[in-house]
């Protein structure tokens, strides 16, 4: 990562952030070995070009983790790609088109990533529901506002696919009824007679509150479920840190290869510190240069050749 000539100002503000960062205690990735995965809701991005010190925090940021999943950001990439140059050379974007009118937001979901630590194995693309015959046409049964986007990586011995999705913030019925959808969607992938890989985690801005209610109960209703890595995570992503509206869920297939360890790194604190991020700041502010939305993280084993021979035996 190189931040450059960076003002005083910037200058103190990269090592108060880095503080925020160490509090998270976020372990340093092994190549093939583990792979540090985050989510992020990043608000707006792209809408309004940030201010440099933003572009520099967010940088920072992303740079903690291997693999990112990013969700709002908009149609114009200007500011991305500001962040990879900071970044470096050796991370890449991988990212949807556009989705267009007032449910899509002109939004699009990406993955950022460190190929030095993880590769991209080909597959890119949104999920679309099965269709079936009405009259002279195929047509779907629903549409999602937002559609899910994934995409194949590889790490040490381990492939898999990463699906992030950013649900609708509508009614809660029509947040379980896609969240339900995505549930189902995602198992038929999964079983499919030439699925890709069956290894998947399921990631991004579920718009769920909690997790003992029906909306999460509607996500996890066809397997999926939370690592134990994630498990005793005291708060929640959002500034507040009272809801879950981030998650990063996958399918048991070998427990093991999540360590025990995940989190929410908090870059906020609270009101009181935005003043040493960004003097004189107010919250809602604050909340288009950085985000509304902290990145939910878990660490991730990579190499499973043993736990590969084991089930064989058994």
């Amino acid at each position: 990562m190189f931040h450059g000539n960076v003002s005083p100002q910037i200058a103190a503000g990269l090592l108060e952030l880095r503080k925020r960062i160490d509090a998270a205690k976020i372990p340093s990735s092994r190549v093939d070995e583990t792979l540090n995965i985050a989510t992020w809701n990043i608000r707006e991005f792209g809408k309004a070009a940030r201010d440099q010190a933003a572009i520099h925090y967010i940088a920072e940021i992303i740079g903690q983790f291997d693999l990112v999943s990013m969700v709002e950001l908009r149609d114009d990439l200007s500011d991305l790609k500001r962040v990879l140059d900071i970044l470096g050379p050796y991370w890449r974007a991988i990212y949807s088109d556009v989705f267009p009118g007032d449910g899509g937001n002109n939004e699009r979901i990406a993955y950022v990533y460190d190929k030095r630590t993880v590769a991209f194995k080909g597959l890119a693309a949104t999920a679309v529901p099965p269709p079936k015959k009405r009259g002279t046409m195929y047509l779907p049964d629903f549409a999602w506002w937002r559609p899910p986007y994934l995409a194949s990586f590889a790490s040490g011995n381990f492939d898999f696919i990463a699906i992030a999705a950013h649900i609708q913030w509508g009614t809660a019925g029509g947040r379980e009824l896609e969240l339900s959808q995505l549930a189902a969607w995602v198992d038929e992938r999964r079983t499919a007679a030439h699925a890709v890989d069956p290894d998947i985690l399921v990631m991004g801005d579920f718009n769920i509150p909690d997790r003992t209610g029906k909306l999460y109960k509607a996500v996890t209703s066809k397997g999926l479920c939370l690592p134990k890595g994630l498990a005793g995570v005291e708060h929640g992503s959002n500034l507040e840190k009272d809801k879950r509206y981030d998650q990063i869920l996958h399918y048991p297939a070998y427990p093991e290869n999540f360590t025990n360890v995940g989190g929410v790194l908090d870059f906020y604190i609270d009101k009181a510190g935005i003043n040493a991020l960004f003097p004189g700041m107010n919250k809602t502010d604050f909340t288009y240069q950085m985000s509304d939305h902290l990145p939910l993280w878990l660490q991730m084993r990579t190499d499973i050749d043993g736990m590969v021979l084991t089930q064989l035996i058994a």
